[in-house]
């Protein structure tokens, strides 16, 4: 197995094991919903981490420098508009947003009620004018990090490049200067340290993905491991 995948993620049997305990909990869950239980605010597997002051960092072990006078936001790909921002664009160009999301971890842990500001991608869908043909965005950051998610997994009012954290610049441990929130699937689909984006017309798994993570990543059907 990945050493990275063992120091990050923490007590790692074999993705075999971890596999099938997910399909018995995702089971259970689904009984559950049969049977007319309300579905909890916590997905299947996971643990509420209650104390908000202290939200985890899990990463690459690369926390890149973020110097704001030289780093550019890249759009790119099937799109009409490209874009190249500064960091002084990222704050500006498009409407400020407020969101407050539950956050949940592929490593089966879960926090109510993150705050977290930036742009929402609906507007900037609206500037960049993504081509028919565009199906998959690719995200990378300045760690050599990537991760793949569908367009349309994007196209929701709560998916936000944040580049604040409680009412702070975003620190430098969760991300800066910008992150990806995508709160209808795990974590990890939204890559932190984020500088660029391209948007293409077929899939390209990411960092994890090609390490056995599963290439979608919903927490409500477990998609921890493929």
């Amino acid at each position: 197995m990945d050493q990275n995948l063992t120091n990050i993620t923490g007590k790692i049997k074999t993705a075999k094991i971890l596999k099938q305990k997910n399909i018995q909990e995702q089971q259970q869950h689904q009984a559950e919903l049969a049977q007319g239980q309300k579905p909890e605010r916590v997905p299947p597997g996971q643990r509420l981490l209650n104390d908000r002051s202290s939200f985890p960092v899990l990463d690459l072990g690369v926390r890149p420098e973020f110097n704001p006078e030289t780093y550019k936001f890249i759009v790119f790909g099937l799109v009409e508009n490209p874009l190249e921002w500064g960091y002084q664009d990222v704050l500006a160009k498009l409407p400020k947003t407020y969101l407050t999301a539950d956050f949940h971890c592929v490593t089966r842990w879960s926090q109510y009620d993150i705050e977290w500001a930036g742009f929402k991608y609906l507007d900037l869908e609206k500037l960049i004018k993504p081509k028919p043909e565009a199906k998959f965005v690719i995200q990378y950051g300045l760690d050599d990090y990537s991760t793949n998610v569908p367009i349309d997994d994007l196209r929701h009012d709560n998916v936000l490049f944040a580049y604040e954290l409680h009412g702070k610049p975003l620190p430098r441990e969760h991300g800066w200067p910008l992150r990806l929130i995508i709160p209808r699937l795990y974590g990890w689909k939204g890559a932190k340290f984020l500088f660029k984006l391209k948007f293409q017309d077929h899939d390209e798994p990411g960092f994890w993905e090609t390490r056995g993570y599963h290439n979608h990543g919903d927490p409500w059907k477990e998609e921890r491991y493929g």
